[in-house]
């Protein structure tokens, strides 16, 4: 993994809320925890100044210091706990408030532009992206400066105890002072490479880990969002096979994790366990010399222990930062997606010059390069109605991606009149998760609900009214309703937001003709000077519009007047 492009998307991500308008309160309440965290080292050198006098008092029978000794140490671990409590909760407070304001702005980001839209193909599970790898990044980010600061503070208070206590050591008729301090730092020096050897491979592994089990967790979403359509194929083998296949990535990768985080652990553990011994060896010379005695021998390791710690950071912190790294490159990869997204724009050309909808020189056409409409000029007149027609595959709903502004692979001029208020419906309607409040009127929010006795004298007009005493109750409207009821709910929002213009893919697919063109006649009825665009197959639609747009789907296109 390119360690360079590992840092460049560390500082991407890591300025944006360092440089927002709540750096100030972030950078005060950073500055607590740290400040608690040098708190917390000059505690523990205390405490390690307390060993020396603790076991001197004790190998020379001091039995009239040992309950005065007790009581200092528990002060200073009184007043350790509270500080050491304290970091950890102001920290997570950091925390939060650092992924409330990340999350707010990578949504933000999603949402402009109809990127969610633009994504569907360039970034796998952008959902796991947000709600997950942000709350890592954060909780790992924080937790590993924060850590680095303190074992760097720890390395130069103890650094300077260890020094004058190891005193010097002739090697080779050199005079070493602080030897136990160079040799502290050799040992975690080499310990740190070899165990970038051991554990590098474990940054891939996490990344790819992290994208099997969110493919997983995906697939067995899908069958949930299609249950019925599944049951109706009886489809179960089918998605058992898909299931089996996506697990088996996710144990096949878990397996690689398991084997190099076990080398690591092997290497890390028996780093660690032999710096327990190597103050003691280096020490007990002079201990048995008389040079110091018992209590200056447990200073000496304790401060050995901590320098070491110290400087064994980044060989302790390395399963850590190779999360952090995988964490990194998603996020990463994702904002850069969401970057490229929105500079993808389509050519064509929003005005608001015209009295009435108006396309001029329009052409259409598929990532592929191959063209579905060619320089279609036309206007639809007010309150009339327009029926695109053709056969499958010729362009008809990606017609209406251009006309709703999502569609980029496209060029020309749309018209409209100022301040037009436009509506689409696609083929299956969208109902969200809550109330059915909420998916009546969606996409305003509640809190502009009309009232009661509207919604349900609309939908008694839609010829649903079963659901007029259910405004308030949640549940999975999605499910519950057939297509044909929430095709039927659909129109019912269209009724209640009153647009200038309705935009309609086969939004009647699912009705019966009579109930189609009962639709269709209460959409003149309530909304009288509505236009209509139509996206259609049946003939009953012919007699409900005013004119024709027949697309052949390779770049041709038939305009004629319809009734009469």
């Amino acid at each position: 993994m390119d360690a360079k492009k590992i840092f460049r998307g560390f500082l991407l991500l890591f300025k944006g809320y360092w440089k927002s308008e709540e750096r100030l309160k972030a950078c005060s309440l950073l500055a607590v925890v740290i400040v608690m965290n040098f708190a917390m080292v000059y505690l523990l050198v205390q405490i390690n100044s307390w060993y020396q006098i603790f076991y001197d008092a004790l190998q020379n029978y001091e039995a009239e210091s040992f309950w005065p000794l007790i009581g200092q140490f528990t002060g200073l671990a009184f007043i350790y706990i509270i500080i050491a409590v304290y970091a950890v909760y102001l920290r997570q407070m950091l925390q939060i408030k650092w992924r409330t304001w990340m999350t707010q702005n990578y949504l933000a980001a999603w949402m402009n532009g109809q990127t969610y839209y633009k994504l569907q193909d360039a970034a796998d599970n952008p959902d796991q992206r947000i709600s997950e790898d942000i709350g890592q990044f954060v909780n790992l980010t924080l937790q590993l400066i924060i850590d680095f600061l303190r074992q760097l503070t720890t390395l130069a208070a103890f650094g300077v105890v260890l020094w004058n206590l190891s005193g010097s050591v002739t090697f080779i008729g050199l005079v070493i002072p602080g030897y136990m301090f160079w040799f502290s730092l050799a040992y975690s020096g080499i310990g740190t490479f070899f165990a970038h050897k051991v554990g590098r491979k474990l940054i891939d592994l996490n990344f790819d880990q992290q994208k099997y089990e969110a493919d997983f967790r995906f697939s067995m979403m899908r069958v949930r969002e299609n249950s019925e359509s599944i049951a109706f194929y009886r489809g179960e083998v089918s998605e058992r096979e898909g299931f089996d296949l996506k697990f088996s990535n996710v144990i096949k990768n878990y397996w690689q994790l398991m084997k190099k985080t076990k080398h690591l652990n092997f290497y890390v553990n028996g780093y660690a366990q032999l710096a327990v011994l190597v103050p003691f060896v280096m020490a007990a010379p002079r201990y048995f010399a008389k040079e110091i005695q018992l209590g200056g021998l447990m200073q000496i390791s304790s401060a050995f222990g901590r320098v070491q710690d110290a400087l064994s950071f980044f060989v302790n912190a390395y399963d850590t930062l190779a999360t952090l790294a995988a964490v990194i490159n998603r996020l990463a990869g994702f904002t850069e997606h969401m970057n490229e997204a929105h500079k993808i724009q389509s050519s064509v050309t929003s005005s608001t010059a015209s009295d009435e909808l108006k396309l001029t020189e329009l052409n259409v056409s598929l990532p592929t390069g191959r063209e579905l409409l060619k320089k279609l000029s036309l206007e639809v007149q007010n309150s009339k109605a327009l029926l695109v027609t053709g056969a499958s595959g010729c362009g008809k709903s990606t017609l209406l991606r251009t006309l709703a502004g999502i569609w980029s692979y496209a060029s020309g001029e749309i018209s409209l009149p100022p301040n037009a208020r436009v509506m689409f419906l696609p083929q299956k309607p969208y109902l969200p998760l809550g109330t059915l409040r909420r998916a009546l009127i969606y996409p305003s929010a509640e809190k502009k609900s009309p009232p009661d006795e509207k919604l349900k004298a609309t939908l008694r007009l839609v010829d649903l009214p079963a659901l007029v005493d259910k405004l308030d109750t949640a549940d999975d409207w999605s499910r519950i309703l057939s297509l044909g009821e929430q095709q039927r709910l659909a129109f019912a929002r269209v009724l209640l937001s009153a647009p200038d213009y309705i935009f309609l893919d086969e939004a009647t697919s699912a009705l019966d003709e009579p109930r189609e063109i009962e639709m269709y006649e209460l959409l003149r009825e309530q909304l009288p000077a509505v236009t209509v665009v139509s996206v259609g197959h049946r003939s009953t639609l012919f007699k409900l519009h005013d004119v024709e747009l027949n697309l052949d789907g390779s770049g041709g296109y038939r305009v004629r007047e319809l009734n009469g």
